[in-house]
């Protein structure tokens, strides 16, 4: 039935033609913003997930900036760190030079007060932003991550770099700690001898802790035998009340000496003397024996306070002084390499996942435009067709007109 009130024709070809221009308003949108999905009425789950990843993309942004600070900080300290070994090996070199008796101490004393005072300028001006972590300071907290869990809650994880005390300050010179081989018996904070092996005239010498009244809770008394090292550090009880220190101490570096693998025996009486340590070398070669005491407030090369080559009990105090100093900036190098290491990697992690991050939400939003493309043509056509459609349709009530002539 044809009707000149109502024109079905005309309306499928306009409703046609809304749907292909709102489809062709869309794809025009794709292609001037490059996303499928612009805005929240587009798709509003896909647009939430993308700015949470956006948002977290923008945090790994300030991540990467802390990691780099916080890399640019621990390397400052490991070159440092590295540099004072550099220093007290060269140091080394003079001291062993020291322990000749056809040599001139004052001169070789001059020149590791020179090395000590270099020293102190490279741990002085070790700092990046104001932070120090080789002068005995706080460490550092690197901010390292943004953990988001299931239910969308997001924590802050981070690396924590040590601080390591190569500070040469704070030492007090004590007069607590002595050795002899049965020819030096002066009180001092550093000693040095050698001892025959077993069955020479002088395999047997003693350490003694002396003027137990000056410690305190935290002062450290380390024995080098050869090759091994043993201390001990006193404790707020081994100094309280009547407690007798001396004993305490010596029994505490007796149970460490047996322990270690140190080829020697260790007899303590201290019903004889509570604060001597006699000690016999039970290998065959001559033994080196030095100790070193260490106040609780010195920073972790203190004991470079005591190096003194000028005399002979001097230099031998100083050599086994020294392997421990070195000990102790080769530890403080190993762990700001570490620490170094770790913060690398994990600035390399953070790049790589930020990329993700970023492809990931471009597989979401981003319109791939070759399929857009195509779809811009086949809609423009669509369009032209629609239009002709309607065209057609409207022009249908003038066939009727051909009724009434």
């Amino acid at each position: 039935m044809s009707s000149i009130l109502t024109n079905n024709g005309a309306m499928v070809a306009l409703q046609t033609l809304k749907s292909v221009n709102k489809n062709l308003e869309m794809t025009q949108n794709a292609i001037s913003t490059g996303k499928d999905v612009a805005t929240a009425k587009d798709n509003s789950a896909v647009w939430a997930i993308s700015k949470v990843m956006e948002s977290d993309v923008q945090g790994f942004n300030a991540i990467k900036d802390s990691l780099a600070l916080g890399e640019s900080t621990v390397a400052v300290a490991r070159n440092a760190s590295e540099t004072v070994t550099d220093l007290l090996t060269q140091m080394k070199e003079k001291i062993v030079a020291a322990q000749e008796d056809n040599v001139d101490r004052g001169k070789i004393n001059d020149d590791v007060s020179a090395l000590k005072d270099q020293i102190e300028s490279v741990v002085g001006a070790a700092q990046f932003n104001g932070l120090n972590l080789v002068n005995g300071g706080s460490g550092a907290t690197v901010l390292s991550s943004l953990d988001r869990d299931n239910n969308g809650n997001v924590t802050a994880s981070s690396i924590n770099v040590s601080a390591q005390n190569l500070s040469t300050g704070g030492y007090t010179a004590a007069d607590v700690f002595t050795g002899t081989d049965g020819v030096t018996a002066d009180v001092a904070d550093a000693f040095g001898f050698s001892l025959d092996g077993n069955g020479g005239s002088d395999d047997v010498g003693s350490i003694v802790i002396a003027d137990p009244g000056t410690l305190a809770a935290g002062d450290t008394f380390s024995i080098r035998l050869g090759d091994e090292e043993v201390s001990y550090t006193v404790r707020a009880e081994d100094i309280a009340g009547s407690n007798a220190p001396e004993e305490i101490i010596a029994a505490g570096l007796k149970t460490a000496i047996e322990a270690s693998d140190a080829n020697v025996s260790v007899v303590y009486d201290p019903g004889t003397n509570a604060a001597q340590l006699d000690i016999t070398n039970e290998g065959s070669d001559s033994l080196q024996i030095s100790g070193q005491f260490a106040n609780a407030n010195s920073g972790g090369l203190g004991a470079l306070a005591s190096i003194d080559v000028s005399t002979d009990a001097g230099a031998a105090a100083a050599l086994g002084a020294i392997e421990g100093l070195i000990d102790t900036a080769i530890d403080a190098s190993a762990a700001f390499g570490s620490a170094q290491g770790r913060i690398e990697t994990q600035k390399d992690f953070i790049s790589n996942l930020t990329d993700s991050f970023k492809s990931g939400i471009g597989s979401l939003v981003d319109a791939d435009m070759e399929e857009t493309s195509a779809r811009l043509q086949a809609l423009q056509v669509q369009q032209q067709l629609a239009t002709q459609s309607l065209s057609i349709a409207n022009q249908a009530p003038q066939s009727i007109l051909s009724l009434f002539r």
